[in-house]
């Protein structure tokens, strides 16, 4: 179980984004702790005054409203009255067991999750502190609630390797039977948040693994002048499907201006998750005697990592990107190092054929990269089968026949006998 705190300072937002999901049909209102009345027959107004009750008692704490999500694993069969217990006993543990609190379950990703809405003003109008309240409070609960509730361990392999969003469905939207606007919202809530990106083209690294695009228009167009952006929902292949969503209309105002603020912020917070993006690539390069494009890719997969290579006409490799999914941070792979760019990468897999073999010939990947002269480069790769590529076609050069070499000439030897 995976557990994330956010404290704010707007109740109604975080009731008004888990209210949307339920009117979207994406969740369920499975408990209201606190609350007068049957949960069915809560509206919307009802669940904000019972709060705002609260938040009045102390209207000098601006800061006092805590949206809880609880992360578990896919493979876990947990019902509704088991998630009514491991949100209980998680809100006694850190100390919310008596405050009013409602629980919501997603089903908008690919694994089960609750979302916990609650306010940190008591009735004797006290705020609860919630300084450092995940490093000490609810980190020693979570680990606890999962010994009790046997649930699979978050630092477990098999916990971790998830992106956890459920990508859109494109054969739904094409037929029209799911709103379009709604499932954009869900992969947008899921991944603007929390994962780590520094530009606009690493930010659709991650949507469109989840069949989403966020898109300027052309340079010439008003839209891009004016710093527009849209969201679109792309079939199997990349092209765009139904239609596209203005950024502005959406609830969370995911606008290119707000995505700009981000990224300075962004880039300092994935800097903590370079070294171990590397080590895990690095534990792929190092763990095959051969490799292909596919390999690659499937491999990685399994490390929490999705490359995307991104090929010109005639297959060539020009750019790559690394989506960590564990660490939640997106890196071109010239940002990783040389060893991890598009060139580098080209060599390592030797083709562009993905029907193929190639040899991985070093131990240390990043020998690759120690000489540029082209003699090196060779002595680096061993031979690669009989039908690969040629050295001229991995570098993008021409291959050009110079003829035979000549042969040189013997140089007769000296008599190097000694005269007495």
């Amino acid at each position: 179980m995976v557990a994330k705190i956010k404290i704010g300072k707007s109740i109604r937002g975080i009731l008004h984004y888990n209210e949307h999901k339920v009117m979207g049909g994406d969740a369920r209102l499975i408990l209201a702790s606190g609350f007068a009345g049957e949960v069915e027959n809560m509206d919307f107004e009802h669940k904000l005054k019972r709060f705002e009750h609260l938040t009045a008692l102390k209207s000098s704490v601006k800061t006092n409203a805590l949206h809880i999500s609880l992360n578990f694993h896919s493979s876990e069969n947990i019902n509704d009255t088991k998630m009514q217990d491991i949100a209980i006993a998680y809100m006694d543990s850190i100390g919310f067991g008596d405050q009013p609190f409602l629980v919501y379950r997603h089903n908008d990703a690919a694994h089960h999750h609750i979302h916990i809405a609650t306010t940190t003003i008591q009735r004797n109008g006290k705020p609860i502190k919630t300084h450092n309240i995940g490093r000490l409070v609810s980190e020693p609960a979570r680990k606890k609630i999962e010994r009790d509730f046997n649930l699979v361990i978050a630092e477990s392999r098999k916990y971790s390797l998830e992106p956890g969003i459920k990508p859109i469905d494109q054969t739904i939207i094409t037929y029209g039977r799911l709103p379009t606007k709604t499932s954009i919202n869900n992969v947008l809530s899921a991944v603007i948040g929390s994962y780590k990106y520094t530009s606009l083209a690493e930010l659709n690294a991650v949507l469109k693994l989840f069949n989403v695009v966020a898109d300027r228009g052309n340079e010439e167009t008003e839209m891009y002048k004016k710093k527009g952006l849209i969201y679109s929902i792309i079939d199997q292949h990349g092209e765009k499907i139904g239609v596209p969503i203005k950024s502005s209309s959406f609830y969370s105002k995911p606008t290119l201006q707000n995505l700009e603020k981000r990224y300075d912020k962004n880039s300092e917070l994935r800097k903590p998750a370079k070294h171990d993006l590397i080590k895990r690539i690095n534990k792929v390069l190092n763990s095959y005697q051969s490799i292909t494009k596919n390999t690659l890719v499937s491999e990685l997969k399994k490390e929490g990592i999705s490359l995307i290579l991104r090929m010109n006409e005639q297959g060539r490799i020009y750019g790559t990107t690394f989506v960590d999914h564990i660490n939640k941070a997106v890196f071109n792979g010239s940002d990783l190092g040389k060893l991890y760019s598009a060139n580098a990468l080209s060599l390592m897999i030797g083709s562009f054929d993905t029907n193929k073999t190639y040899l991985k010939p070093l131990k240390r990947p990043d020998s690759y990269l120690k000489s540029s002269k082209d003699s090196s480069l060779q002595s680096n790769l061993t031979s690669i089968q009989t039908s690969s590529l040629s050295l001229g076609d991995i570098f993008g050069k021409p291959e050009i026949d110079y003829g035979p070499m000549p042969k040189k000439k013997k140089k007769k030897k000296r008599n190097q006998g000694i005269t007495l």
